[in-house]
């Protein structure tokens, strides 16, 4: 037993960072996958030398070590009970680039899409694509020899890999390239490490009864998406072992391993030319997924770069998936099936013929009812509506969920449609409506049972559907991994697979490599049960977890948290868009990612004996950086509103603990505000002086916002009269109301001049500054007191309009939550509006137009409020921007500001927060030329922008109102 002074010591030795708080083992116990196994520490390498110390110290204290990048495997490869060793955060460099080879080395923690980014000006590369390219890492997808939708054009990673660095089991260093036969030959008697690993290849492999052995009982070698254990195949075409070849590569059976036999530090790998840029998807529709398996054959006759499907039930996820219903554009009528079948050539003539004649094929073979091409920007739509289907399926409300168990199978094309066939007799017979996605060119579907592994009888069809499917496989002579691996789920079928010989065979090797089982034990060999370590206890009693947010659409806060799959959408860099997840941008943690933050949440409300499940300190730590953004909401597939999660968490903590003056002064801000209004100068005055922010807590390099002269209410009963029929109910948040006074005003005189009578009633402030701060008590009030005020007032005719995303937006998210009358608040939600879609939808109706605007020229760049991307869009800014007929409008991908309301304030978040902007906001706009205006909706952005550029930006009504003749 490892005591906690022993790790203590140890971590000394090293660079990185050696974690085994509570906190850090309960983020690392989980991956992707339905297992979960506390691990004895996590380790952060930051160079060679310290992954060498973490092998001796394993060798030493016989503790297995578990190599990690995104932890985004499905098998449950990343977990276990030894050291998780984490290289995704210091392992991230390009260490060589040969573009006239085509080649270039990476570290195993560099980003697939990343890697593309920086290859595409030289017109290069890496191929294979997985539906988690924008977070996973070169090292993984060689781990888990990764595919995707790519392989029946570029292959698989294995394909692509030329040589690997790699540290062995005994701290020893080695480079597995391709190497001549009397290389390796000499090789084998060298008395070193990687001298002993190919004399055990030799004598393993060097008999043809074993070689026979192999080809006999290995899969078929037309299935290029073959991963069962470890891959002796390949080497049986050296003439070493049978074949012809006169050189042979280690690195390309190390890659599918799982970081079983070596620890991977470079790998150099095989690109390819872009594909050619005139593309066209082609993406028929079915009336049964048979069908659309049969036209599978039919079209790969076509030379397709893609040929991927989506069931009925995977395409009724994207329903309610907010980012994904952009996606679903192609889409006509309730197809059971459909298929996206992509072609490219160099010019769009030539890719016009080849889909027309593809379309006549399925036509003359009585495939299809639809035909839809897509092109352009829209083919990616397409693809993303397919790379989020994995996400989704973990957006199904309730404990039953879409588990991976046998969705990885790969079977030869020709024998897909018989396959499928029995294996949907297998779903009949335990009265399962399976799902069936992905890579149907390449013979793989991924099937998913719907299973609650919470209930021992389904946790038994788990292993009983598991083992049938792999019979099923075996009969066809497939693959059980196709791309996703073996990990624990599937690792204990391979003597099935394989044959008990073969299994025999690679246990040897296994312990050539790792005699003392260092490297992710209980993968590949000696398996870990497949249906124990699961993610929930079997059987439980649920835990009863009160709260003041209402989250029964999700079935309750806890099971909100459970939808989080692991599938690791909060862990995409910068440079992939969107804004998902700003603090992991910004500090490289795991646990300052969203997936963190859902697993830690639901780790402690399952296990914690305390009265108060969430009085623990790793919560309040795992919480701490999140800005309540909103992304989670939107761009994570199984839509975890983490946001919604730290409030009540706020909540429920301070409650036992107490809440900080900051806390109340923050979350009571509008009612100081109140007070402070009335000596304007003088108080802005104090709230900027050294003394005030240090009593604040606020960062001294803030500017803490001043109170306008005269508010929005003042100004509105004093001044504003209207003679215009069209009622617009504008509602006056407390951030427009004493901060940016003038914009209030600019709204008004806006919307008047274009014909609205314009009505502010008495209303309450919105409740977002106590919502930030987990004063729900005084939210829930709030929500209400305005829900009654309204609900007889707003309708179709006379909507409610807001300025600040923030704030009106509640109406349309928290506010559902605290509402005490459902129906009244969904009422009023139905018919609220930011100004910029209330403008956006007025002009679509032909109620505005351009010529009520000034012709002059213009530049104008949106970055558009965390709020308004995830819960509105911003398109309807750039909508409504684009009025005057010569300004020239573009909306910048430009993620979150980093200010987050009061979060840019604290002084213990100030660095974080800036270095949020910095990621993607700022250098964009310190881009913009001169004359170029910023538009920013948020009042917390257009101050970011002042702080971190020096630029001015204005709310995109000010523009409009500065516009109108």
């Amino acid at each position: 037993m490892i005591t906690t002074q022993q790790l203590q010591a140890f971590s000394k030795q090293l660079s990185g960072d050696l974690l085994f708080d509570e906190l850090h083992k309960s983020i690392y116990a989980t991956d992707a996958s339905v297992y979960r196994k506390i691990p004895l520490a996590v380790a952060y390498p930051k160079n060679i030398k310290d992954i060498q110390e973490l092998i001796s110290f394993a060798l030493k204290n016989k503790v297995t070590l578990i190599p990690r990048t995104a932890g985004t495997s499905l098998a449950g490869q990343c977990v276990g009970e030894g050291i998780v060793v984490d290289v995704s955060k210091h392992f991230t460099n390009i260490l060589k680039f040969d573009q006239d080879n085509k080649t270039i080395t990476v570290e195993p923690g560099v980003i697939r899409d990343d890697l593309n980014r920086f290859l595409k000006p030289y017109g290069l590369f890496f191929g294979p694509n997985t539906s988690t390219s924008n977070r996973c890492m070169i090292g993984g997808m060689v781990g888990n020899n990764s595919s995707g939708s790519t392989s029946i054009k570029y292959g698989v990673t294995r394909d692509k890999v030329i040589s690997i660095d790699a540290i062995l089991s005994d701290g020893s260093l080695a480079t597995f390239e391709e190497i001549s036969s009397a290389i390796f030959k000499q090789k084998m008697y060298e008395n070193t490490k990687e001298g002993k690993i190919y004399q055990t290849i030799y004598n393993e492999l060097h008999s043809p009864e074993v070689q026979e052995e192999i080809k006999s009982q290995f899969p078929k070698p037309l299935i290029h998406r073959r991963n069962t254990g470890y891959a002796v195949d390949e080497f049986l075409t050296s003439e070493l072992f049978g074949g012809t070849e006169t050189t042979l590569n280690v690195a390309k059976f190390l890659s599918g391993s799982e970081g079983t036999l070596a620890f991977s530090t470079s790998i150099t790998i095989q690109l390819d030319d872009l594909p050619p840029t005139a593309s066209i998807m082609v993406a028929p529709h079915f009336t049964s997924v048979d069908e659309s398996l049969k036209a599978t054959v039919t079209a790969m006759n076509h030379n397709l770069y893609t040929c991927e499907l989506m069931d009925k039930v995977v395409l009724d996820c994207t329903k309610n998936n907010r980012e994904q219903i952009k996606n679903r554009f192609f889409l006509n009528g309730d197809p059971e099936a459909v298929l996206m079948l992509e072609i490219k050539e160099d010019t769009i003539e030539a890719a016009e013929q080849k889909a027309d004649a593809l379309i006549e094929d399925l036509k003359k073979n009585n495939f299809g009812y639809h035909f839809p091409k897509v092109y352009g920007d829209d083919i990616k739509k397409v693809l993303d509506l397919r790379k989020a289907g994995l996400g989704l399926l973990g957006n199904m409300v309730g404990d039953k969920k879409a588990v991976a168990c046998i969705e990885d199978t790969a079977v030869d094309l020709n024998d897909l449609p018989e396959y499928i066939e029995e294996f949907s007799s297998i779903m009949d017979k335990y009265q399962q409506q399976a799902v069936y996605y992905a890579h149907a060119g390449a013979g793989e579907l991924h099937l998913r049972p719907i299973l609650n592994l919470k209930k021992s009888e389904d946790v038994d069809l788990f292993r009983k559907i598991t083992t049938e499917t792999a019979e099923l496989v075996k009969k066809y002579n497939g693959s059980f991994s196709g791309e996703h691996g073996d990990g624990i789920v599937r690792a204990e079928f391979i003597p099935l697979m394989i044959g008990e010989k073969n299994y025999e065979l690679l246990k040897r090797i296994k312990k050539g490599f790792d005699p003392e089982n260092v490297f992710n034990q209980g993968k590949i060999v000696d398996a870990f049960p497949m249906d124990q370590s699961l993610r929930y206890e079997i059987d439980r009693n649920e835990p009863d977890v009160e709260t003041i947010l209402d989250f029964s659409d999700s079935e309750g806060i806890l099971k909100l948290a459970e939808k989080c799959n692991g599938s690791g959408d909060c862990r995409k860099s910068p440079e992939a868009g969107g804004t998902l997840c700003p603090s992991y941008r910004a500090t490289k943690d795991e646990k300052d990612t969203t997936r963190a933050r859902a697993n830690t949440l639901r780790e402690f409300l399952t296990n914690s004996e305390k009265v108060n499940k969430f009085d623990h300190k790793e919560l309040k730590t795992v919480f701490d950086l999140c800005l309540s953004c909103k992304a989670c909401s939107s761009e994570c597939p199984s839509n975890v509103d983490v946001a919604s999660l730290k409030a009540e968490f706020l909540y429920q903590y301070q409650e036992t603990n107490g809440y900080s003056f900051r806390s109340k002064l923050f979350a009571n801000n509008a009612k100081y505000n109140k007070l402070g209004s009335k000596f304007p100068r003088l108080t802005n005055v104090f709230t900027n002086s050294y003394l005030a922010k240090k009593v604040m807590g606020v960062a001294l390099e803030r500017k803490v916002p001043k109170l306008a002269s005269k508010t929005v209410k003042k100004w509105y009963s004093q001044n504003y009269k209207s003679n215009n029929n069209r009622k617009v109910y504008l509602f006056n948040d407390e951030f427009t109301n004493y901060y940016d006074a003038s914009i209030g005003q600019d709204a008004v005189e806006l919307l008047d001049k274009l014909g609205y009578n314009v009505v502010i009633i008495d209303h309450e402030e919105s409740g977002r500054s106590h919502l930030s701060k987990g004063f729900l008590k005084e939210a829930k009030e709030i929500a209400n007191t305005n829900i009654n005020l309204f609900k007889d007032l707003v309708s179709e005719e006379n909507p409610l309009v807001g300025i600040e995303p923030s704030a009106i937006l509640s109406f349309r998210d928290e506010y559902l939550r605290l509402a005490e009358n459902k129906s009244e608040a969904q009422n009023i939600a139905n018919h609220t509006f930011t100004i910029e879609e209330f403008l956006s939808k007025e002009i679509d109706n032909g109620n505005i137009n351009s010529n009520q605007f000034t012709s002059e020229e213009k530049e104008i760049k949106i970055h558009g409020h965390c709020h308004q991307k995830s819960l509105s869009t911003t398109h309807s800014i750039f909508s409504m921007l684009n009025l005057p007929e010569n300004y020239k409008v573009s909306i910048m991908n430009t993620g979150c500001c980093g200010m987050a309301g009061s979060f840019g304030y604290e002084k213990e978040h100030y660095a974080v927060s800036m270095q949020v902007g910095e990621d993607t906001l700022f250098p964009k706009i310190r881009k913009c030329g001169e004359h170029t205006e910023i538009a920013a909706s948020g009042t917390s952005c257009r101050h970011q922008i002042y702080d971190g550029t020096r630029r001015s930006a204005k709310h995109p009504v000010t523009i409009l109102k500065e516009a109108i003749l």
